[in-house]
């Protein structure tokens, strides 16, 4: 199941999504952890510290060999160079698994230890020097995009993405990737403001989206994100020592986390997970194709010096493999 955390800046989204990967990582989930901000904290956030967190290898920065893997004897790639973020598999594409033993995941993916379990984390990559005035962020979370074009995941196993903020993650067919996609709203004009311009950018393409009320103080708190969420609010979550703590490098157990925060985790696992049933692979991969004619009309046909469009492999649905009768 793939779960975005998305939100404004400093809504707590990457609180919200480290402890939603610590609370599947505890109940012995295969998770793979995706930090694809701009402002890369995901690390800090699951407890490394300031030099763990800076040597964890980038995603953007390996694309080659993303790309190389991911072509595998594909007819319909002439080479990986000529692969863009939105290239889509076909027929003889190498399709990823959760924590899989695979190059994608032994050159981006890390394994870290939390409380009763493990997750793997990947990191898009921060801006470099090299980048500064010549590149976009989205050339880095392109990697992100291939990655789960590519990934086959089951009922059980978890992709947990903690998202660039606001609307920027528009910029590409990546907000479609998601079973369910987790909006972080403070409680304010501001917070309420983003939650709006999501639903509308994303109310074409079906993205089951719902929100997570964080910073919820009081009874007038609640009243307003209900007033102005409706159904959308799926649940709330309040001041947390033991976030407190952990932000200042003083994490307890992660059972010591407070009740009702355990029990708003437990609301967003069941609901993502009662998302499976409802899964469209078919639809997932026409959406994949249809950002992927879109790039390649608007440039990336010209930059290859190719028909992109050509990639599309018609015949080609991303899907559970079959289960093997014995």
């Amino acid at each position: 199941m793939k779960i975005a955390f998305v939100g404004k800046g400093g809504s707590g989204k990457t609180t919200l999504s480290s402890l939603f990967i610590r609370r599947l990582a505890a109940a012995g989930a295969p998770v793979a952890a995706i930090d694809a901000d701009i402002n890369q904290h995901l690390g800090a956030a699951l407890g490394l510290d300031e030099e763990e967190a800076a040597g964890l290898p980038s995603m953007g920065a390996r694309m080659p060999l993303i790309k190389e893997y991911l072509r595998g004897t594909n007819p319909r790639i002439a080479s990986a160079d000529r692969m863009i973020k939105t290239t889509p598999p076909g027929e003889g594409s190498r399709l990823l698994r959760v924590r899989g033993d695979d190059p994608v995941h032994a050159a981006c993916a890390r394994t870290i230890r939390l409380d009763g379990g493990e997750a793997g984390l990947m990191v898009t990559g921060p801006f470099t020097e090299a980048d500064l005035g010549v590149a976009c962020y989205h050339s880095k979370v392109g990697a992100v995009e291939l990655y789960l074009n590519h990934l086959v995941d089951g009922a059980d196993e978890y992709v947990v993405v903690d998202m660039t903020a606001g609307a920027d993650s528009f910029a590409s067919g990546l907000f479609t990737r998601f079973d369910m996609t987790y909006l972080v709203a403070e409680p304010t004009r501001k917070g309420v403001s983003v939650y709006r311009q999501y639903k509308e950018y994303a109310r074409d393409f079906g993205v089951p989206l719902r929100v997570v009320g964080n910073k919820v103080q009081g009874r007038d708190d609640l009243d307003f994100l209900r007033g102005e969420i409706g159904d959308d609010l799926l649940t709330t979550v309040g001041h947390s020592d033991w976030v407190r703590a952990a932000e200042k490098g003083r994490p307890a157990p992660f059972g010591a986390v407070e009740p009702e925060v355990h029990a708003a985790l437990d609301v967003l696992k069941a609901t993502v997970d009662d998302t499976y049933e409802q899964r469209d692979w078919e639809r997932y991969t026409r959406q994949m194709v249809h950002f992927h004619l879109r790039n390649a009309h608007s440039w990336g046909s010209a930059k290859a010096g190719a028909d992109l469009a050509e990639q599309v492999d018609p015949a080609f649905v991303l899907r559970e493999p079959a289960p093997q009768l014995s």
